[in-house]
């Protein structure tokens, strides 16, 4: 059996692992910053209380990957398959990102937040948002179906269209300027 190499309180700096990989192991309160992990396969690792800051994560594989109590300060992070993570605890505080073409296809998101972030294109199809507040995020094309949206906050937030028939909104709140984004279904004028 190989054992995994673990790394606390560490701190990475300006490191392209799209060249070399990142090594598959335990993180703990480490720091990333400016670091590419651009398609890198980040499989079968933990991250647990760890920061990614102003890095590059788009189409990172994260096949059974931890992610716990992870906070990603502007980074980017295209076409993450997060639904692919491993879901026990998994919690993400998200601030000015950008998650285009993301998915979190059945994900349990609850315990995750969003701030100023562009979450075009992403996937939240039968996914719990549910109690979320989305701080002044874009949603455009993004795609809701029978997504369990109860409580969840969108008041600051824009470009959303949700099928009201098709997923569970009850006590979900909206601004007024956002209500176009709950009927443009019904095809009707609203002045």
């Amino acid at each position: 059996m190989i054992s995994k190499i673990t790394f606390i309180d560490e701190t990475f700096v300006r490191i392209d692992y799209s060249f070399k990989g990142l090594p598959s192991g335990d993180y703990e309160n480490c720091i990333f910053k400016d670091c590419v992990f651009a398609n890198v396969s980040l499989s079968g690792s933990r991250f647990s209380n760890c920061t990614f800051d102003t890095c590059n994560l788009s189409s990172a594989k994260v096949d059974n990957t931890a992610l716990r109590e992870i906070n990603f300060l502007e980074c980017k992070l295209l076409g993450v398959h997060f639904e692919d993570c491993n879901q026990f605890l998994f919690s993400a505080n998200f601030d000015h990102c950008t998650l285009n073409l993301s998915s979190f296809f059945k994900q349990n998101i609850k315990k995750c937040s969003f701030r100023n972030c562009s979450l075009i294109e992403v996937d939240f199809t039968q996914a719990d948002l549910s109690g979320l507040i989305f701080d002044n995020c874009d949603f455009s094309q993004a795609i809701f179906d029978n997504s369990n949206l109860e409580n969840t906050d969108f008041r600051t937030s824009f470009n959303y269209v949700i099928n009201i028939e098709i997923n569970r909104i009850r006590k979900a709140k909206f601004a007024k300027e956002g209500l176009i984004g709950l009927l443009q279904r019904y095809d009707i004028i609203i002045d």
